[in-house]
């Protein structure tokens, strides 16, 4: 179907771009000849095409609040124009920070250059590319950074590509295949590590370099082809991780990073072929979106277990999931919390939805995937009672030893946290050290520590209990594999809607020495 003004699924007439409409085609990239037979020739066809652009601009002039989104994109590219663009330079292991801020820069001078023609932001654009394309690798060693920097190379070609010469073209292109997809498909040659993984690195390293792939896919046919077939025959070892109710047990950071680079390839495969190839049909991801909202508090803090901070930050994928899977309070979400809004949030606005009360959201989840809780007395209260309470794997990527642990929110602050993360350039921290590491283990945890112990690393706490009633909520998990004792359970109820009641029922064969530990800011 075309781009154009439609009757939506909740009966207004609005803004659609082609994305929204798009028809997912059944069957995989493995049961066509070529997966690219629907390629879109024209340019922009990533995210966007021309229908899009001219629609957009149509807004900037009838839509205040897209507007006023545009024009706080707009300033930050304008700060960028006089910013040196990036430089080769390693942090630890790492170019990341590099691709980011290249990827960043070009999201948001691309857009602005669509939307104004301005020379200016185009010929900064080049520059950036130009200084990242010289680069002597995009460090394929730590391959996340070459998959960031060939989704910036990607929009940059598809978006920018009526105003780039030809010569600047050969130079994106030649430096999109040296050092972004060939490095891709030697890595399936060679079997690293990351083409087998089951967690975010994989949405994001076949996710990337699948989006850079489909911008000039026309001109590297054979290597497109195999790109894609790759990508998407790959990417459902990381995509059944959403199984069965949207869950992730990277925790909110990596739900992030993991969602958005499956939703730049899903949206980018709509645009520019029509179709996801079942990608999107994967149980679990309709519902992605609840579980974001859901693991945030009332304070605008997360339940941040794992390798994850307090705060998420911009999801604007959040726009695509609720268009995409016909649930508009994931859109209301967005519009509520984004602070710092990224070029997509302008073109996936939308004005769809309300907030979870009176879209009905339930207020306690049991995400059964992942072992994780969460209870609240109301929705759209900054001084309202929250908890996130987990079970989980310890074996899960990026996993911390906090079988047990939770947070608690009451009257506009976090009581009960978690201190997230730490430094990953410590040595050993994904390594042989990791549970050496003080914020690593459940000591720093609000959960159990017996007889001195760390938690066993490989222990998995399922929740073997959960009930929610307007006026008291419970959960309850089977905490004995982490501490090898005959029985450790911990309960955590919400009673009235106003307390909270945590209770842990342990029997050991032998004396053991227990202590509760719950850390506060």
């Amino acid at each position: 179907m075309n781009s154009g003004i439609w009757l939506n699924r909740w009966g207004r007439w609005a803004l659609a771009l082609g994305w929204v409409i798009a028809v997912c085609l059944p069957g995989s990239a493995a049961d066509r000849d070529n997966p690219l037979d629907t390629l879109k020739k024209e340019h922009p066809r990533l995210i966007l095409n021309p229908q899009d652009v001219a629609l957009l601009k149509q807004a900037l002039e009838n839509d205040p609040a897209r507007r006023e989104t545009y024009e706080k994109i707009k300033a930050e590219a304008d700060k960028i124009l006089d910013e040196p663009p990036v430089e080769y330079q390693l942090i630890g292991p790492r170019l990341l920070d590099k691709s980011r801020r290249c990827l960043e820069r070009i999201y948001r001078l691309s857009l602005v250059y669509l939307m104004s023609g301005d020379a200016r932001y185009l010929q900064r654009a080049v520059k950036e590319l130009d200084a990242a394309g010289s680069f002597p690798d995009w460090n394929p060693s730590h391959f996340l950074d070459t998959a960031e920097m060939s989704h910036a190379f990607g929009i940059a070609y598809d978006w920018l590509y009526h105003g780039l010469s030809p010569e600047e073209r050969a130079r994106i292109r030649t430096a999109l295949i040296e050092k972004g997809i060939d490095a891709y498909l030697n890595g399936f040659e060679t079997g690293a590590w990351w083409t087998k993984a089951t967690h975010n690195w994989n949405q994001v390293c076949h996710g990337g370099v699948g989006v850079g792939a489909l911008a000039i896919a026309d001109e590297i046919p054979d290597k497109a082809e195999e790109v894609i077939r790759k990508a998407v025959e790959t990417m459902p070892r990381a995509l059944r991780g959403y199984a069965p109710d949207g869950g992730w047990d990277e925790g909110p950071g990596y739900w992030h990073y993991a969602t958005v680079y499956t939703v730049y390839f899903l949206a980018s495969l709509h645009s520019a072929l029509g179709t996801d190839f079942g990608l999107s049909r994967h149980e679990g991801m309709d519902n992605a979106g609840q579980f974001r909202i859901d693991f945030e508090g009332p304070n605008g803090l997360c339940f941040n277990y794992a390798d994850a901070g307090s705060r998420v930050g911009n999801t604007h994928e959040m726009y695509w999931l609720a268009h995409f899977y016909g649930r508009p309070v994931y859109a209301w979400f967005q519009r509520e919390h984004s602070r710092q809004p990224h070029p997509l949030d302008f073109i996936w606005y939308s004005k769809e939805g309300d907030n979870p009360a009176k879209s009905g959201v339930p207020l306690d989840a049991f995400y059964k995937g992942i072992d994780v809780v969460f209870l609240r007395s109301a929705w759209n209260d900054r001084n309202a009672l929250f908890v996130g309470f987990k079970g989980g794997d310890n074996k899960a990527n990026h996993s911390h030893l906090d079988l047990g642990s939770f947070v608690l929110d009451a009257l506009g602050h976090r009581w009960a946290v978690d201190l997230g993360g730490d430094d990953y350039n410590l040595p050993g921290y994904f390594g042989s050290q990791r549970w050496t590491y003080y914020r690593l283990i459940n000591h720093s945890h609000n959960t159990l520590v017996i007889d001195d112990q760390i938690q066993d690393p490989k222990a998995a706490a399922p929740i073997t209990a959960f009930h929610s009633a307007p006026d008291w909520a419970f959960a309850q998990t089977d905490l004995s594999a982490a501490y090898k004792i005959k029985k450790a359970r911990r309960g955590l109820g919400m009673l009235g809607r106003r307390h909270i009641l945590v209770r842990d029922e342990i029997e050991a064969e032998q004396p053991a020495e227990v202590l509760w530990g719950m850390l506060t800011p």
